[in-house]
């Protein structure tokens, strides 16, 4: 096993409290620091595995810091917020209208009601204890596409 410096454990740890696999993170201290470490040596500091259960507190305390202000980030990045990813759909369906790309319109007005209806949602589905969520109940959308040659011939 290669004597790792106190930055290179620091920089495994925070790796894999920001959820990158024992192989990523290989990789990227290999490119970060030139060491090469196999995936077994960084398994070891992580805590959440039954080859970091002997981990420092020092880097139990880190990797668990890490861990939360990781998940808070989430809430910072756009695409992880629906109202977003709806502002954005609309955008491309307004876009393909006026290009006339209809079959990318409909693709678009898909994703677009898969959003609204929860697809993307884990919820749990309610057996009638009160205790899960109600099951999202599916959208359908009909869109009825004009031809517009047809208008003109009128």
């Amino acid at each position: 096993m290669a004597k790792l410096s106190e930055a290179e454990k620091r920089f495994i740890v925070q790796a894999l409290a920001c959820y990158d696999t024992p192989t990523q993170v290989v990789e990227a201290v290999k490119e970060e620091f030139g060491t090469v470490v196999d995936r077994g040596h960084v398994g070891c500091y992580d805590p959440t595995k039954v080859a970091g259960k002997e981990l420092a507190k020092k880097w139990r305390d880190l990797f668990a810091a890490t861990r939360e202000g990781f998940k808070r980030e989430i809430t910072e990045i756009p695409i992880a917020q629906r109202s977003y990813r709806l502002k954005v759909l609309q955008r491309i369906v307004s876009k393909a209208e006026s290009m006339k790309n209809m079959p990318l319109a409909l693709q678009v007005l898909e994703q677009a009601a898969k959003e609204c209806g929860d697809m993307y949602v884990n919820r749990k589905p309610s057996d009638g204890d009160g205790k899960g969520g109600d099951a999202p109940q599916p959208v359908r959308v009909v869109v009825q596409v004009q031809d517009a040659s047809a208008d003109a011939d009128s």
